[in-house]
């Protein structure tokens, strides 16, 4: 029987060109524990450079969501972009389901690689990898973006009604849709201008191909965020930290950028706003996102000097990863 075609699927190895040409290459490491994380590396990793970890939020797979991005920054940085675990090709046997996992997760990525100090961008759910990563990891990340990253919420701002939600369930149905209309619904959430028409056949494939798999374990992923969460327990980072924000996010509404900014404090946190803005901002301003990334980033202040020896010890003192070149 012939298969039918799949846009989606396309589309996927069109991103996978795209990031080869770009010069990267697709590379897994077996953390051991039944835990397997897929990324995308440079293929020669340059020691004058340093080095930008591109972290994706919950939805589609890292390609889709930083492939506007990574033909910018390549020649500035060694670009890493993973799969988080339980998107993409990563995965675990584990039952942690922590952001503080993933982060550990991450960084022993890091590791398998040789690589020392990062600065870290993430985009929604990934902010809250990178926010962990900052946390645990002060000596080896130098710079956070956080781009419509809630990691301020606290689980009863649900309670309270800051969300279009009700319940850390009923979120976690609506990020990883099994229809057509609860993909429209989420589109409708994400954008300040949504599609204005999304055909069923499209918002199927789209399901079948980038939201069936590991569907238990992902909604884990999203109920593990709010349940407890206390905003008083939240670390405050030291990282100069840029975070990005829509004015009208109706996923992590601007209220918890402005919580967040004082939490961390005027000489460590810069935000910008962006207008007529949804909780996309990759896909809706990537320009914008790109230029206030830019002159965050690219300064005389990150460039490290050649980190050769560091690389080098690194690499002699971190425990065996297999990494499939």
């Amino acid at each position: 029987m012939a298969t039918c075609f799949s846009y989606v699927s396309s589309r996927n190895k069109c991103y996978q060109y795209s990031f080869s040409r770009a010069g990267l290459r697709s590379s897994t490491s077996d953390l051991g524990d039944g835990t397997v994380v897929h990324c995308w590396v440079p293929q020669t990793h340059n020691v004058s450079k340093p080095t930008l970890l591109l972290l994706h939020g919950i939805g589609a797979n890292a390609m889709w969501q930083w492939d506007k991005f990574i033909d910018r920054f390549i020649p500035r940085f060694n670009v890493y972009v993973p799969d988080l675990i339980f998107f993409g090709d990563s995965h675990t046997t584990r039952p942690d389901r922590s952001e503080t996992f993933q982060a550990s997760c991450v960084m022993k990525v890091m590791d398998a690689h040789g690589v020392g100090t990062v600065t870290v961008a993430g985009l929604s759910y990934g902010g809250f990898v990178a926010y962990s990563l900052a946390a645990q990891f002060k000596e080896r990340v130098d710079r956070v973006v956080l781009i419509c990253a809630g990691v301020a919420l606290e689980e009863k701002d649900v309670e309270d009604g800051m969300f279009q939600v009700n319940s850390a369930e009923e979120a976690a149905d609506l990020l990883f849709p099994q229809s057509p209309s609860m993909l429209r619904r989420l589109l409708q959430l994400s954008f300040y201008k949504p599609p204005v028409w999304i055909p069923s056949c499209f918002a199927m494939d789209y399901i079948h191909v980038m939201c069936r798999d590991y569907l238990q374990e992902r909604k884990e992923l999203v109920e593990a965020l709010h349940k407890g969460r206390r905003f008083a327990d939240l670390p405050k980072i030291t990282q100069p930290t840029l975070m990005i924000w829509g004015e009208e996010d109706q996923v992590f509404p601007v209220e918890l950028a402005h919580r967040l900014k004082r939490h961390l404090g005027d000489n460590k946190a810069q935000l910008v706003l962006l207008k007529k803005t949804g909780h996309a901002i990759n896909e809706e301003r990537p320009k914008e996102m790109y230029k206030h990334m830019k002159s965050f980033l690219c300064t005389d202040a990150i460039i490290p000097p050649n980190d050769n020896a560091k690389r080098l010890m690194l690499a002699s003192l971190i425990s065996p990863v297999k990494v499939n070149k």
